[in-house]
């Protein structure tokens, strides 16, 4: 996907948590966990791309959707797969070598415990996004309903996010640590929509950004809950 060459990534290739600024890699932490604090969500979006991926080479998606119901006004009319996703052949399992070639996707935007004015995105797969995890480990859609449970809201609390060691391919959990204080609280709410947050959690997948804000839902779920 594209993206804009001044974002702050976290991206969980390998999965371990590198951080990627002006579209280079400049870190790699190897810890198996990251605290941080979810400060905005994009809804889930779909991407289906024709070319087999090649981690060293840009590539842009051939078809994509902001809702997962149609594809975005802005796909042009000979690159839409389908006039809805449920009716498209890109969304059967099995169109892909691991499921369906269209792919589930969600974007966040994240702070790191400690350096709550840098703002980072957090493109989470299908496997980080859905799922009844297991003993406890929570996917973020297994989170929202802890935390909307519990009269929590996820700008509220520091969240921990780490890999799921039984799983070949890169799969997030998450987990509440604590609640924000005073201060830390006053920040996050200052950067939720800021330009810098908006970017994180948009669809860009062109050199002409078009995207929306919903911080309100995710996919059903109340993120801010």
């Amino acid at each position: 996907m594209g993206v804009g060459s001044d974002l702050r990534r976290v991206s969980i290739r390998g999965s371990k948590f590198n951080e990627v600024v002006n579209g280079k890699e400049v870190s790699t932490n190897t810890d198996s966990f990251r605290d941080v604090v979810i400060i905005n969500a994009a809804p889930i979006s779909r991407t289906y791309y024709e070319d087999v991926y090649d981690p060293n080479k840009v590539a842009f998606p051939l078809c994509w959707s902001a809702d997962t119901q149609r594809p975005s006004i802005d796909v042009p009319e000979g690159q839409k797969q389908s006039a809805r996703c449920m009716d498209c052949m890109k969304n059967i399992r099995g169109s892909g070598s691991n499921g369906r070639a269209c792919r589930f996707s969600q974007r966040l935007a994240i702070v790191f415990e400690g350096q709550l004015d840098e703002v980072y995105q957090l493109q989470l797969p299908a496997t980080s996004i859905y799922g009844k995890g297991h003993s406890g480990h929570m996917t973020m859609q297994g989170y929202v309903k802890f935390l909307s449970g519990r009269s929590a809201k996820a700008t509220n609390i520091l969240t921990r996010m780490y890999f799921d060691e039984r799983s070949v391919i890169p799969k997030l959990y998450f987990k509440p640590i604590r609640s924000l204080g005073v201060s830390e609280l006053d920040t996050v709410q200052e950067i939720i929509n800021t330009p810098d947050t908006l970017k994180a959690i948009s669809l860009d997948v062109s050199p002409v950004n078009n995207f929306t804000s919903p911080f309100d839902t995710v996919d059903g779920f109340e993120l801010d809950a």
